[in-house]
């Protein structure tokens, strides 16, 4: 018989903290838990915590010694990721459940996930230190591998808690050229033969609902001035990681426009089309946005008395609407076909990236907008540009809902700036929320 596998490096239990009297107060427990998360994973310019790596696997042992150390109960589910839990005292019934992600972009900010995740254990261990019983139990989930930065396909850790992975995305190659997500995943310890079939890691139904703390990654609550904000849905997004553009290499003094197929003009064309398109869906009142963050040529091969024979460029069409969504895609590969014909280049765009837009659970939202005005905080709901997991959970059947925290400079980059403030703020928010839904 062989030896046993060795367990899983998330799943080895810690030795019990110990417990000074009184512990250090809550209100220095997410400026501690921010300093520590960004000591953890600073890259000399921002935070990179990529997921499924050690890092990420430090990240969220981290939180884990803190949730024991206030004396909740945590946990790690067949995904890799960790949950926190105060019980209720009904604990048959499905769990309210809170939570985030801890991995991050390539330099990016320390509040990006992150704050979902301490908000959810300051909430929790705020009920808990005043005595409150639920009759639901309370759960934080601190997940895996929401961004797409590594892989292409957000989302990861919800998605294979949902069953919705499958082969192709266990075959996605990492953004440098080396090893899929596959191998992260099976590195990381997570039975990857269970995601290929698309077998859900964990019974959704057990989750009552899901409430989400992050900061706003757009300018609005600055503009606007308010702290927080209750969220109303969240763009879904088609993606496609590298579009190819084909074209004919030669030197850019011999060869004349008319016999020329050159792929940077072919490019520049096409996005200078997409852009009429979307500023005329824009006039007729439709909800979209449209970005090319990534272009370029092979450095390997460019100079610049060489006419483009390849361009490579990302695509990323975000709306409400499913409508929207295709209808605009369809715009993207006609103009492809047409623009190939013109100047005799060929468009390959490859595997296409969906997403669904959801819609954040009315009830909860009212709920949390009720809560909102009897902190004397301004009430004005707004839409989500960005991805999250709640718009996972919400499409899985989950009633969900999201809370937005103020943020100045942007976000997937190292000058997010959160004040305390305002986290606490949402912080709060959130407690009202949670200790609500599970009386």
């Amino acid at each position: 018989m062989p030896p046993p596998s060795p367990p899983p490096p998330w799943s080895t239990a810690l030795p019990d903290p110990a417990l000074p009297a009184g512990g250090p107060p809550l209100e220095d427990l997410a400026e501690r838990l921010f300093a520590a998360l960004r000591a953890l994973s600073f890259d000399g310019t921002g935070i990179t915590r990529e997921c499924y790596t050690p890092v990420e696997t430090a990240a969220l042992r981290l939180v884990e010694q803190e949730a024991r150390r206030l004396g909740l109960e945590t946990g790690w589910d067949d995904g890799a990721n960790l949950w926190a839990c105060l019980p209720g005292t009904a604990p048959e019934l499905p769990a309210v459940t809170c939570g985030s992600h801890l991995d991050s972009v390539p330099q990016g900010g320390n509040f990006d996930g992150a704050a979902g995740v301490i908000a959810g254990l300051l909430a929790l261990a705020r009920l808990k230190a005043a005595g409150f019983r639920p009759r639901r139990s309370l759960r934080l989930l601190a997940l895996r591998g929401e961004e797409s930065a590594f892989y292409g396909q957000a989302y990861l850790g919800s998605l294979a808690l949902a069953g919705r992975l499958g082969p192709a995305d266990l075959a996605a190659r990492h953004v440098s050229g080396r090893g899929t997500l596959g191998e992260a995943m099976a590195a990381t310890g997570l039975d990857t033969a269970r995601i290929a079939r698309g077998e859900p890691l964990a019974d959704l139904s057990r989750m009552a609902c899901w409430l989400e703390l992050h900061i706003e990654q757009g300018p609005v609550l600055v503009a606007r001035r308010m702290p927080v904000a209750v969220v109303t849905g969240i763009r879904g997004n088609l993606r496609h990681r590298a579009v190819e553009c084909l074209g004919e290499a030669g030197h850019s003094g011999a060869v004349p426009r008319w016999l020329r197929h050159d792929a940077v003009f072919a490019v520049a064309e096409l996005i200078t089309r997409l852009d009429r398109h979307w500023r005329t869906l824009l006039e007729r009142g439709r909800d979209l946005v449209v970005t090319s963050g990534i272009l370029g040529t092979d450095p390997a091969e460019h100079a610049m008395a060489r006419i483009p024979g390849r361009v490579t460029f990302s695509l990323d069409i975000r709306s409400q609407s499913p409508e929207t969504l295709e209808g605009f895609y369809d715009l993207f590969l006609s103009e492809c076909a047409g623009i190939a014909e013109e100047r005799g280049v060929r468009f390959t765009p490859g595997r296409r990236i969906d997403a669904a837009p959801a819609r954040m659970d009315e009830g909860l939202t009212a709920l949390l907008r009720e809560e909102l005005r009897g902190m004397n905080l301004p009430d004005e709901p707004l839409p989500s540009g960005a991805g999250h997991d709640a718009a996972v959970f919400a499409n899985a059947g989950v009633p969900s809902a999201m809370i937005f925290v103020r943020n100045t400079h942007g976000s997937h980059n190292p000058m997010e700036a959160m004040a305390m403030e305002d986290f606490h703020a949402g912080a709060e928010l959130l407690r009202r929320g949670l200790e609500r839904l599970s009386a």
